[in-house]
């Protein structure tokens, strides 16, 4: 579904809001590589009139949202900061789509798809994905449950092309917010096959949407599903053969952690149809991830 974006006439102009985060810096990095103008704006999400000011003055054709509380070292610190993490995840992202809207902007809204769990209509292993008009399942931990609500009501606004990541994963294992980067300074990890996003495939990808003026819900991961012992194994073959990690039960996970995490397999189908070049996330995996990291490590 497209959105008639008063900027479909006008050079590209985005306005990004997430400077400090993983995603926004990313996606400036990306719009200079394809000599995209783009503004990071200054304005907080739960402050309309920031919002409003930076749209007058920036003059964008898209807006991006890649802002957002997710929790430093993880989601457990949302558990002990509601009303923090409502207040940029609820308000300020209901605020910025309602300010597009008002400007007739399309909003290219990150969000997440750490809002099912596996269940009799979605077994572990059976390759039955939630799509996306599904209705969320899993409300384990506060981060995901305000994210399933303000998903439900973005829902409504015929602007908004919300992106669902999962367990995002990017060719710079250095990074702390890397997937991989998280599992292989664990001590154990539990072993779900789960979907996930390969950012050095799908960010590029989320650009390309804002150029076609889509709108609406897509799940936004690679086909199919990996394992975190099927990354491990591949972290060994690639980059460091001398690795070893050892496994845990979700019962033993649940006393080291404050909340649940979700487990799931979101149906890619949606946006492979869309962009049919999307490879699958083992592919992605090797090609985007494994083997630029290859040489580095061997050399």
């Amino acid at each position: 579904m497209g959105f008639p974006s008063n900027g479909a006439e006008k050079p590209l102009k985005f306005l990004i809001y997430g400077r400090t985060g993983w995603i926004g810096g990313l996606l400036g990095k990306l719009c200079e590589g394809q000599s995209i103008d783009y503004v990071y704006g200054s304005g907080r999400l739960e402050n309309r009139s920031s919002l409003e000011a930076d749209i007058t003055n920036i003059k964008p054709t898209h807006i991006f949202n890649a802002a957002g509380v997710t929790g430093r070292p993880n989601v457990d610190w949302c558990e002990s900061h509601k009303v923090e993490t409502i207040r940029t995840n609820v308000v300020g992202t209901l605020t910025l789509a309602d300010v597009c809207r008002e400007r007739g902007l399309i909003l290219i809204n990150y969000a997440t798809g750490c809002i099912f769990e596996y269940d009799a209509g979605h077994p572990l292993g059976s390759g039955v994905g939630f799509k996306e008009e599904g209705t969320p399942n899993f409300i384990g931990s506060f981060y995901s449950k305000t994210k399933a609500m303000v998903e439900d009501l973005l829902n409504n606004f015929e602007n908004v092309c919300t992106l669902r990541v999962r367990m995002p994963i990017s060719s710079d294992l250095c990074n702390p917010r890397n997937f991989i980067t998280k599992i292989t300074r664990y001590d154990k990890v539990v072993d779900i096959p789960n979907s996930m996003t390969i950012l050095d495939e799908l960010l590029p990808i989320s650009i390309e949407m804002a150029k076609r003026n889509l709108t609406g819900t897509y799940n936004f991961t690679n086909p199919g599903v990996v394992s975190h012992n099927e990354i491990l194994e591949m972290y060994k073959e690639y980059i460091d053969p001398s690795f070893s990690y050892k496994n845990f039960t979700l019962e033993e996970q649940a006393k080291v952690i404050v909340a649940p995490r979700s487990n799931n397999e979101l149906d890619a189908s949606k946006l492979k149809k869309e962009f049919p070049e999307l490879l699958s996330i083992k592919e992605s995996l090797i090609k985007n991830v494994f083997k630029p990291n290859q040489k580095t490590a061997t050399a």
